[in-house]
Parts: structure tokens; C-alpha cells; sequence
């Protein structure tokens, strides 16, 4: 681990000075504060590195992470009454359960099956994210924070109220109080509710209301009103910085560039401006809460939430471990790697730090900058532990507005262009009416839509079912296509069946299945019925091309050897494979359906069959 020191040392040191800002930033934007942002790079950093299984990689908070946190945050924030500190334990259980999930999924052995969710969902929601972290920094960039809008939060208090009423109600309803009989104790109680009480009930209902990115465009206007213009200079001022520090040199990072200019002349010039939230001093704590204040009541609505905050954290880093295995031309351990950012997220939600994932960014700065091995990202946490221990009171000085103007170019930076380039280009294979669409471009653009404006989590899963649908539908129609299941009076013949007798041709009809009968292939066979004549005895059903049946396919079987059988005609089977046999056996087509004695192994025997059971004049005995 120490031969390539030197080179791990440096790149450790350049990777922590880069994700210096974008924690605190992360941080501000998950609604916890810089510091569990800090807590999360320090840990996760670490540890990930430690146990994980990408010798280069540099972990901590990212964007989608934390956009997906946001929701969560904001979600249990809301369910608390809107105080923070009540809602922690459980925002940190949910963390910590995404945390031992990653490490389940890790010994499980699921990072191989990453691979295969598809790129469209993946782009969507990466373009959404961006969306959602552009949208959201708007009003702590122009210096407009909802609930000090008195005006604004005005507005909620009869909502406030009602609120309050129904807790005191549902309080009494828990402890046995016969409210309909005894209205005393709801009045007593409820005069005990100071003015204070409906003002904070009434902030936090504006919050919620302008969270989110609708929530945030239907504020807007009132926002645009509001503006305050030195908050809004502080941002213009670090995007500004961010991008042209980049065109003089790309040796130092940008980003702190700006953070330590524009936070110094605000600082150093006295400005009015509004710092972010102060960050505790001293060794970062284990919150113990999460154990001694459980409640599985409050975090059960969020398994579905943890397990897929465990999802996007398992991609986020292996796409990052691909990248590092290009750059370095060594391969990852994805099981392992799972294991590791699974630990390093327990560990941090246990010290009230946000989750994070391999940072791509901070990964290639690290190699490019001489990192080797795994030494180089515990480094990194170091160096940042090192900092919070050393700057933390300097750091608390930060307008939030410079966060808010890195955050805007992280939105910018994580949207997938090269998506977003390929839609007029991609194919389109589906047909809407009239409309010719690309079904990769719609699952992305629902995908966007919706984690955008709805759910990030929900969005996703309507994004895998989208693309498995159509996945199954586009494989269906190729399988079908090359299982050639054509309409009877399309069937060529078999070489083995050019010396047919002349006699049998107008009362046996020979179907041919090519290729497994399944679901996206029944449709054709399943006419097979109306297909054949009166008139006729007997369809031969050849098989030995057809390798596997499955349910579907199974019982649109079953259909047609019932309809053969209410118009009296006998049904041959030749060269039954193994599994398609299984299949008819397991629910009685054979023998119910078709008895033993007319499969036969090959045509020979079939015709041999005929010639005796079957002449011109009769029907087969």
C-alpha cells in the first residue's frame, strides 16, 4: 500500500481540496447543514477506500446522492413538525439502512447486475438531477428564503392552525380521551398553543410548499421581487470565477478558488451577507439517537426510499470504478466495492453524515494527480477531518450564496449532454398514430419529467418498467421473426417432405414451428385453428425446431389443441423436444389433449402412421 506513497500522498491532498467545497455544499443543499455534508466526505471517504474494492476512487457526497437525500430530508422534516433536530434519528436511520443494504447487495453478489439497467433511465435521472439542483438554488442564489417572507407565510397560518388542531386532537384520540364527550381538554390544550407555535407550523408549511423544483417555479415571481442583490452578486460572482479560473489554468480547482475569493472579500470588506450554518467544532460525534430514539414507525414509509438511495449509490460508484479502470487499465472488484461505500455510508449516518458514492470528478483528479493505490482516498478524509478540526469556525464565515453558486454549476455539470445530443439522431422504432418516436428518448424524457417534477425514486421505477416493457416487446418481435411461425397457407415445405402422399395433402395440413413459442410469438400460432378447413382430418405439428415454450406459449397451445379437438380432428406431433414436452405434460395436453401414440420422433414415422390409420375414403380410424 506505502510503495507508491508519494503519489498517493499528493493525489489524496488534491482530491480533499477539491471536495472541500462541493461537501459543504452538498451539505447546505441536503437541508442539513455544511457540516453533515463534511461528516459524509470524511467517512465515506475513508472507509469506502479502506474496504472498497477501486484502488483510486475518491468517495463522498454526490449530486444525485444528495438529491435524492433532499426529498428524503425535506419528507421526515415535515413529518416532525418541522424541526430538525427531532426529525435527525430518523433521517439517519433511513441513511444507515441504505448503508447496510449496499453491504448486503455486496455480499450478495449483485454488482455484476448493475450493469444492466438501461442507459436511458440512467441519463434521465441524471439530467433530472441536475434540473432539480439548477431549479432549487435559484432562491438561496437571488437571497429569497420563503419562510422569513412574512407575507408569504402569512398565507399558511389558517392551514397552521387546522394542523395543530388535528395533532391535539390526535393526541387525545391516542390516549383514550372520548373527544366528542369532553371537548374541555381539546379547548384546554388548544388555548395552550402559543402564537409562536401556529408561526413556526405556518414557516414550515411555506417551506415545504416552495421546495422541490414546482415548488420553487411557483414561488418565483414573488421571489424576482425579492431579490437581494448583494446575495445575488455572491453567486453570479463564484459561477463566474468556477468557470473562468478553468480557462487560466485547470492545476488548481476552480471551485475553491472561488470559495476562498468571493467568501474572503465578503468577509474581508464586512458585507452584509448571510453566512451558512455554523459548523460544530471539535471531533465530529457518533449521533447515538438513531439507536436509543428508534422508531420503525417512522422510518418504515422509507424502505422502498433507503433501498434505492442503496441503488443510485451502488451505480453512481461502479460507473465511477469503470472510469477509474479506464484511466488506470485495472479492474475493479464490484462486490467488494459495494461493500465498501456500504460501510462508509453506515459509518457516516451514525456521525450525521449525508450518503455519498464514488465521485467521478474527484476520482480522475486524484489519478491524474498520482494516486495508486487506496491510501490516496483515506487521505482525502483525512486531510478534510484535518480541515473541519482546524478551519471549522473560519468555514462557518462562507456565504450560503457561494455554495449556492458552486451548486448551480454542479446542476449544470452533471446533466448527461451526450443523452441529450443523441435524441434527434436516435432511432424510431415505435409508431404513435401517426408519429414516428424513439422509445429510448420517451423512457428518457419520462424519466426527467417526472424525477424532475414528481418523485426521484417512483420516477426511476416507472423508468425500468417502461424500458423492460419495451425491451421485452422489441426482443418478442425479434424472436418472433426468427421463429418464422407463419399462417398455415404460408408454410413451405420440409425436404423431408417432398414425397408426401398425393392422396393425404387435402386432409392433413402440416404446421412447422421454428424457435420458442412465447409470448411475443403465440399470436400467429394461435390461429391455427381457423386456419385449417372443415373439411380436413389431421394437422401435423412439427417441433424439433422448437427448443422452448413458455407459459404463454404453453397455454395458447393448450387453446388450439382444444379448438382441433371440438372440430373432431386429430392432431400429430413430431419431433417433441425435452422441455416442451415437460411443459404439455405438467398440465395434460399430453396424454388428455394428445396421446402418447401420436408423437411420433420423426416425419418418417408420422406418414408411416397415416399409411396405416388413414385411406382415401375414410377418416382416420
Amino acid at each position: 500500500m506505502f510503495k507508491h506513497i508519494k503519489g498517493d500522498l499528493f493525489g489524496g491532498i488534491t482530491a480533499g481540496i477539491v471536495a472541500l467545497p462541493l461537501a459543504l455544499a452538498f451539505g447546505v443543499s441536503s437541508g442539513l447543514g455544511p457540516s453533515a455534508g463534511l461528516y459524509g466526505a470524511i467517512f465515506i471517504g475513508f472507509f469506502a477506500a479502506l474496504f472498497g474494492g477501486t484502488n483510486t476512487q475518491i468517495s463522498g457526497p454526490t449530486a444525485p446522492m444528495t438529491a435524492v437525500s433532499m426529498v428524503i430530508i425535506a419528507g421526515m422534516i415535515a413529518m416532525f413538525e418541522g424541526d430538525v433536530n427531532k426529525a435527525l434519528p430518523a433521517i439517519l436511520t433511513v441513511f444507515l439502512l441504505a448503508g447496510l443494504m449496499q453491504i448486503g447487495l455486496g455480499a450478495l453478489g449483485f454488482g455484476k447486475y448493475i450493469k444492466y439497467i438501461p442507459y436511458p433511465v440512467v441519463s434521465g435521472f441524471m439530467t433530472a438531477i441536475g434540473v432539480i439542483i439548477l431549479v432549487t438554488q435559484i432562491l438561496p442564489a437571488i437571497g429569497y428564503y420563503p419562510k422569513e417572507d412574512g407575507e408569504y407565510v402569512e398565507q399558511y397560518v389558517p392551514m397552521a392552525e387546522e394542523i395543530i388542531l388535528e395533532n391535539i386532537l390526535r393526541e387525545e384520540a391516542g390516549e383514550g380521551i372520548l373527544v366528542l364527550e369532553d371537548f374541555e381538554e381539546t379547548i384546554s390544550r388548544a388555548e395552550q398553543t402559543t402564537q409562536a407555535d401556529i408561526d413556526k407550523e405556518a414557516k414550515t408549511l411555506a417551506a415545504k410548499e416552495a421546495s422541490g423544483v414546482l415548488g420553487t417555479l411557483s414561488v418565483l415571481p414573488r421571489a424576482v421581487q425579492n431579490i437581494n442583490w448583494l446575495e445575488l452578486i455572491l453567486a453570479l460572482s463564484t459561477i463566474i470565477i468556477i468557470y473562468g479560473f478553468k480557462r487560466i489554468t485547470t492545476t488548481i480547482p476552480s471551485t475553491l478558488v472561488a470559495l476562498i475569493v468571493v467568501s474572503g472579500i465578503a468577509y474581508g470588506f464586512g458585507l452584509d451577507y448571510r453566512p451558512i450554518e455554523r459548523i460544530p467544532e471539535g471531533l465530529p460525534m457518533p449521533q447515538m439517537e438513531i439507536f436509543t430514539q428508534f422508531k420503525l414507525s417512522a422510518v418504515t414509509p422509507y424502505i422502498f426510499t433507503a433501498l434505492t438511495l442503496a441503488l443510485l449509490g451502488a451505480i453512481d460508484s461502479l460507473l465511477t470504478s469503470v472510469v477509474a479502470d479506464n484511466m488506470t487499465k485495472t479492474k475493479h472488484q464490484p462486490n467488494k466495492e459495494l461493500v465498501g461505500q456500504g460501510i462508509g455510508n453506515s459509518i457516516a449516518a451514525v456521525f450525521g453524515g449525508i450518503p455519498g458514492a464514488g465521485a467521478t470528478i474527484r476520482t480522475v483528479v486524484n489519478i491524474k494527480s498520482g494516486g495508486k493505490t487506496r491510501l490516496s482516498g483515506m487521505i482525502a478524509g483525512l486531510l478534510l477531518l484535518v480541515i473541519l478540526l482546524a478551519m471549522g469556525p473560519v468555514a462557518s464565515q462562507i456565504p450560503a450564496a457561494v455554495l449556492a453558486g458552486i451548486l448551480v454549476t454542479v446542476g449544470i455539470g452533471v446533466m448527461d449532454y451526450k443523452g441529450l445530443k443523441a435524441i434527434p439522431n436516435l432511432p424510431k422504432d415505435i409508431k404513435v398514430g401517426p408519429v414516428k418516436l424513439s422509445s429510448e428518448v420517451i423512457i428518457m424524457l419520462v424519466v426527467l419529467v417526472l424525477s424532475s417534477v414528481w418523485n426521484l425514486v417512483y420516477a426511476v421505477g416507472v423508468g425500468l418498467i417502461i424500458a423492460s416493457l419495451m425491451f421485452m416487446k422489441k426482443m418478442g418481435d425479434l424472436t418472433a421473426e426468427r421463429s418464422d411461425i407463419k399462417p398455415l397457407l404460408k408454410e413451405k415445405a420440409w425436404a423431408d417432405e417432398k414425397n408426401f402422399p398425393e392422396r393425404f395433402k387435402e386432409k392433413v395440413f402440416i404446421k412447422h414451428i421454428k424457435g420458442p413459442l412465447f409470448f411475443g410469438s403465440t399470436s400467429d400460432f394461435q390461429q391455427l385453428a381457423e386456419q385449417i378447413p372443415h373439411t380436413a382430418d389431421a394437422v401435423i405439428i412439427r417441433m424439433g425446431r422448437m427448443q422452448y415454450m413458455d407459459q404463454s406459449g404453453l397455454y395458447a397451445m393448450e387453446d388450439v389443441m382444444v379448438d382441433l379437438k371440438k372440430k373432431d380432428m386429430v392432431v400429430l406431433l413430431v419431433g417433441v423436444l425435452p422441455q416442451p414436452q415437460y411443459m404439455m405434460e405438467r398440465i395434460d395436453i399430453i396424454p388428455d389433449l394428445i396421446p402418447e401414440e401420436h408423437i411420433f420422433k420423426n416425419f418418417k414415422e408420422c406418414v408411416a402412421w397415416l399409411k396405416t390409420h388413414m385411406n382415401d375414403t375414410e377418416k382416420i380410424a
